[in-house]
């Protein structure tokens, strides 16, 4: 068996290393995890900075819906570190006016007092219908919790101010695997079309039956997924 590769995780808003435990757990003797810090920083640039702070010298590198805009940044800040790349859920673009016009209304809502994490009633925006019910959702809602309030601001600020990855794309020469949940509401599979058209050479995979949290939805599935990709 090959020596372990270290592989950096980035998660989304609002989730903590929960997000990844089941491909920590699934990878160990494959390779080395760490779960980057993303609740202390406002802004990408940030973020990223402390993240390389604390990784090995060369990594693989993998991130979920803000976690990827978040790898972007890393790629753009040290793309000699970075051996290959995974983007689960997540977009190159940044937010319409829409969108940051809601993401604004949120950043209001919260600092007004009014913060509740992920509720019931956002959750199928998250994740498919079929596990609403269950643990999955329950563990969803406890790690925004988990996270809270004031990382939630911050992190809201940080994804409201990223850049236009798209134009950087075609100059990402790593092996790359981009995923998608066939049911993701926020990031939907033809963003993620578009990242892996974009990238040379990097291999699409739409996951059946999960919305926009893969990794805890199909959690042996995006293992295998991330271990082959390991191995590519």
């Amino acid at each position: 068996m090959p020596d372990p590769v270290d592989l950096l995780l980035l998660p989304g808003l609002l989730c903590d290393a929960a997000l990844w435990e089941a491909q920590v757990a699934g990878l160990r003797g494959r390779a080395r995890c760490q779960v980057a810090d993303v609740v202390q920083d406002s802004s990408l640039d940030a973020m990223a900075a402390r993240a390389l702070a604390a990784a090995p010298p060369r990594f693989a590198l993998a991130g979920l819906s803000m976690g990827g805009y978040l790898a972007f940044e890393v790629l753009r800040q040290a793309p000699e570190r970075v051996t290959r790349l995974a983007l689960l859920d997540t977009s190159a673009r940044p937010d319409t006016a829409e969108q940051a016009r809601r993401r604004r209304g949120l950043i209001s809502l919260a600092r007004s007092g009014l913060f509740k994490g992920v509720t019931p009633r956002l959750l199928p925006q998250l994740i498919h219908p079929d596990r609403l019910a269950g643990p999955v959702g329950q563990a969803v809602i406890a790690m925004a919790e988990r996270v809270g309030r004031d990382a939630f601001l911050r992190q809201q600020a940080a994804i409201l101010t990223r850049p236009d990855s798209r134009p950087g794309l075609s100059g990402i020469r790593l092996p790359t695997l981009v995923a998608v949940g066939e049911a993701d509401l926020l990031t939907p599979p033809e963003l993620a079309e578009e990242i892996a058209a974009g990238i040379p050479g990097a291999r699409l995979h739409r996951i059946r039956g999960c919305g926009h949290l893969p990794p805890m939805e199909a959690p042996e599935l995006v293992t295998g997924l991330l271990r082959d990709w390991l191995l590519a």
